[in-house]
């Protein structure tokens, strides 16, 4: 790792305030209840339908109904949120997978003698649920899940077909726990240390050419020998998608995403229009910018996150980190940080880098009957004060939104990268206040960096998966078909000041989000380009901000994007709000390079 830890060490959480091991008798007790649940669910069927002249009686039969769906997913979700979030931090231990597996499958098998339900209610008209509510207002705070479950109706199969998708789903699911495991076993040679994946990707941004180009070649080699089997788990992946959007009647393979984040698909095109067009003057510019501070006339991939100088980077210790984190959370209200601390006190968060472990970082809501938990390796980075910022960002949302229950605390993902960009914002806002000036060009450059990765990244990893899907429709595709149409589209992102060396061409096959979620990357690029038309609101009126901003994270998703912006005078369904959150990155690299 690059920066060196102080005493204080990344924690390790403590998962027993869900259960505490594979053996504790309140799995099979939740497992049990949530059956039950289900099960009285199951006994309700067909009386919806029946119902549907009797608006009071369909309106108690739906807030009952939905009680108990609720109940059921609680169950079923606190007892796979435990076993995913134990198994990630373990993924060389057959044990654990062997129990993520048997649970997913035992989870899916009680779930689906419910199936009937949102189906059954997608068979009565609008107008007969509106009259329902009306007569039964107790019901009517479940009209935002109706909304969501209804926007599916277009695209349901018949009840036969559904219940074979849910019983097979444990097998499918099973390729992504190959891809997890695959990249979890990976380790690259640099030199002669050996790295695993998180590790060769933060050493990237070691400030030594020499082993930044040798932890990227010992990744690149390793990422090779793994190629066939992460393009077989995409390829497999795809064609399953294929075949159920065919049969659900999706005109793309992105549609079903936009569905789940309740956004016209019209929407993220202009997004994707409005960061394409911009490349040139953002990621083009700033790394010809910045090969320019490091004496080159191009950057290798490699250089792509490096310091500016050979000089060690500062190092954040743990303690500092956290302290970072809650006085910006703190200035923006106290409610925010008071919500994160409480991740530290317990701990809820996992942030020792350790074998076994998996890359990356996300917060897990888990239910909104427990609390979230936070995942991320820190190495000590100022990358990773901000992750941690990010994640904890997410943290707080899921807790204001609790009091709504899981089902209506359910946020689109568009909506959900919110509260983490703007932590992140908060943080590096600051880190630059606090910065002298010899410090600012590498800050400034750090936070362009994290822009171009959230905002032109993203946006080329959704238009990777736009052709790699498209692609499959003709056939399998080899790696070296996939490595291909990764060349193309990077490097159409990044511009012609960064060479893609040899190697480059599998990094593909580390991106967990193509396999996890498909066409999920975009909601990064919505949510930051969001964001800072959001902080630039902030910065127009401190006072009135905070109290608004509580609101459209404690609405959970029970608000569109539309309506949860409105109260800001933001409308993100015009291209001119993408373009000028790109001009507003845009800005940066004009300051940048006036200190260049």
């Amino acid at each position: 790792m690059n920066a060196p830890f102080k005493p204080a060490a990344p924690p390790e959480w403590n998962l027993a305030d869900l259960y505490v091991g594979r053996d504790d008798p309140r799995i099979e007790t939740d497992l049990a209840a949530a059956k039950a649940a289900n099960d009285e669910l199951a006994s309700l069927e067909g009386m919806f339908l029946e119902a549907r002249k009797e608006p009071e009686r369909l309106g108690v039969l739906l807030d009952r109904g939905i009680t108990l769906y609720e109940q059921a997913t609680n169950g079923l979700w606190g007892v796979g949120a435990y076993a995913a979030l134990a198994a990630s931090v373990a993924r060389d231990d057959p044990a654990w997978a062997k129990f993520e597996g048997d649970l997913r499958a035992r989870s899916s098998q009680i779930a689906a003698e419910s199936l009937f339900f949102t189906l059954e209610l997608n068979q009565l008209e609008d107008s007969e649920i509106a009259k329902a509510l009306q007569a039964h207002p107790d019901a009517a705070r479940w009209a935002p899940w109706l909304r969501r479950v209804r926007l599916s109706r277009p695209h349901e199969l018949s009840p036969e077909l559904e219940r074979f998708i849910v019983d097979k789903a444990p097998a499918v699911a099973n390729w992504v726990r190959l891809y997890d495991e695959t990249l979890a076993k990976l380790t690259a040679k640099a030199g002669d240390e050996t790295l695993t994946l998180a590790e060769a990707l933060n050493r990237m941004s070691d400030p030594s050419v020499e082993r930044r180009k040798a932890a990227a070649d010992g990744l690149a080699a390793a990422l090779e020998a793994r190629a066939s089997t992460q393009a077989l788990v995409l390829n497999t992946l795809a064609f399953e998608k294929q075949v159920e959007d065919r049969w659900r009647r999706y005109e793309t393979p992105a549609q079903s995403r936009h569905l789940a984040n309740e956004v016209d698909a019209d929407a993220v095109d202009a997004l994707e229009q409005a960061v394409v067009e911009a490349y040139p003057r953002l990621s083009h510019r700033y790394y010809a910018l910045k090969a320019k501070v490091m004496g080159v006339a191009t950057l290798d991939y490699w250089d792509r996150n490096a310091p500016l100088t050979a000089a060690a980077p500062r190092a954040y210790a743990w303690d500092e980190a956290k302290s970072m984190v809650l006085e910006s959370f703190q200035d923006l209200a106290p409610k925010f940080a008071d919500a994160a601390r409480v991740f530290f006190d317990k701990p809820w968060i996992d942030a020792m880098p350790r074998p076994g472990k998996q890359s990356g970082a996300f917060a897990h809501p888990v239910t909104a009957d427990r609390h979230p938990f936070v995942f991320m390796n820190y190495m000590g980075e100022r990358r990773d004060v901000l992750t941690l910022a990010h994640e904890l960002g997410h943290a707080v949302h899921q807790t204001l939104c609790q009091p709504l229950g899981t089902l209506l605390a359910d946020t689109p993902l568009t909506l959900a990268e919110t509260a983490s960009i703007f932590g992140e914002g908060l943080v590096f806002d600051r880190l630059l206040a606090e910065a002298s000036p010899e410090d600012r060009k590498g800050l400034l450059a750090g936070k362009i960096e994290d822009g171009l990765n959230t905002v032109v990244r993203q946006i080329a990893f959704h238009r990777f998966e736009r052709r790699f899907h498209e692609a499959r429709q003709d056939g399998e595709l080899s790696p070296d078909q996939i490595g291909a149409l990764w060349l193309e589209v990077m490097g159409e992102s990044l511009g012609p000041a960064v060479k893609l060396n040899a190697g480059y061409e599998h990094y593909w096959a580390y991106v967990s989000h193509f396999c996890h979620a498909p066409f999920y990357v975009y909601a990064y690029a919505f949510g930051d380009l969001l964001v800072r038309g959001l902080m630039e609101k902030r910065r127009e009126d401190l006072e009135r901000f905070a109290p608004l901003y509580e609101q459209l994270l404690a609405a959970g998703g029970t608000k569109t994007y539309v309506e949860a912006l409105a109260p800001f005078g933001l409308n993100p369904r015009e291209k001119a709000f993408w373009a000028a959150g790109c001009a507003q990155l845009e800005r940066l690299v004009d300051e940048f390079e006036s200190l260049v």
